[in-house]
């Protein structure tokens, strides 16, 4: 289930009833399809989460500060592409309102998702989630760039240099803890001895938008997303809902959770060399389930959080021991 902040909650401009024959899900994954679909035809391979350094901020709502989560990432990389907005500030409305700043007339909402608690009992349907025993129906809600308002004078962060970025993400990648080797021809997370393998640093090229050791950190922060999905770690599973396509689906993960890193760790994510193998099965999965999506981004929201906590708690193993015991107990209770 994709959870987003509560801020976005409040952003009920443009809500849509749960009677609406307007599908939340659909609408999200057919723009996102859209985008991979054009990283085909022009050749270049990118998907929505491959944003140049400097450039791929995460969405950050302009009244609270706080990030946006999930596919919510997505949909508003996705609408910062097409329209050409530099900032990472978004709020709704009346948001902007309240910061005494006006939405022009005319300008047009980028539609994100939020789940709200349904009381209801109803059969279930496409628009219902299910965590535990509660149920969440999903809800639209529009929000506006702060390019396209008057009256806010923005403070857009400053990227620091980029040798200070690389210090900051070798720092990140040994506080998290995972056993990396070099010297393997290709890259890959393994299981049995739960290590990371890369080649050696001086194997990767730059290219047009990004440096060869960005390059080597966005593949690295790719397999570090597997690692996180360990069995004694997140136990990251898909279940019998995505059957032959699971495989698929964790290097969307992966794929996702590099992002996320790369834009937190202030770095550019290229697409990997292997990339186009699995846009074809991406695509298969996203056309035949609209919900998919969401699963592969609440996933790789799942690793980002996770990794953030192990390189910011690493003195606390025996809490990282309970809560995984606790996730495992709770995946013994069904597929979600």
């Amino acid at each position: 289930m994709v959870r987003c902040p509560r801020h976005a909650q409040e952003q009920n401009m443009s809500a849509v009833s749960s009677n609406s024959t307007f599908n939340v899900y659909q609408s999200i994954t057919q723009k996102i399809i859209a985008s991979i679909e054009a990283g085909l035809a022009d050749r270049t391979g990118r998907a929505p989460w491959h944003v140049p350094g400097g450039t791929n901020l995460s969405p950050v709502n302009a009244t609270t500060h706080a990030p946006y989560r999930g596919v919510n990432i997505l949909a508003l990389w996705i609408e910062a592409q097409a329209r050409g907005y530099a900032s990472a500030y978004w709020a709704s409305y009346r948001q902007w309102q309240s910061l005494g700043a006006q939405v022009r007339k005319g300008e047009r909402g980028s539609m994100i998702v939020f789940y709200k608690r349904s009381e209801t009992r109803a059969c279930e349907d496409e628009d219902h989630d299910w965590t535990g025993k509660l149920r969440f129906v999903a809800r639209a809600s529009s929000v506006f760039n702060v390019a396209q308002v008057d009256g806010f004078a923005e403070d857009q962060p400053k990227l620091p240099e980029l040798f200070q970025r690389i210090e900051e993400v070798e720092a990140f990648v040994g506080a998290v803890g995972a056993v990396v080797k070099h010297g393997s021809s290709a890259a890959c997370y393994r299981l049995a001895v739960d290590a990371i393998e890369m080649p050696n640093r001086e194997w990767f090229l730059a290219s047009d938008t990004s440096t060869a050791e960005e390059n080597y950190y966005s593949v690295l922060l790719h397999e570090l997303t597997h690692w996180s999905g360990a069995p004694h770690r997140l136990n990251r599973t898909f279940g019998r809902r995505f059957g032959d396509n699971a495989y698929a689906m964790e290097e969307l993960v992966a794929e996702l959770g590099a992002a996320f890193l790369c834009s937190a760790l202030g770095i550019s994510n290229e697409p990997r060399e292997d990339h186009a193998v699995y846009i074809g099965s991406w695509l298969k999965v996203l056309r035949s389930d609209a919900k998919a999506i969401f699963t592969a981004a609440s996933k790789a929201q799942e690793a980002f959080d996770e990794l953030a906590y192990l390189a910011t708690r690493p003195d606390e193993p025996a809490l990282r021991d309970c809560m995984y015991q606790k996730r495992a107990d709770a995946n013994t209770v069904g597929d979600h």
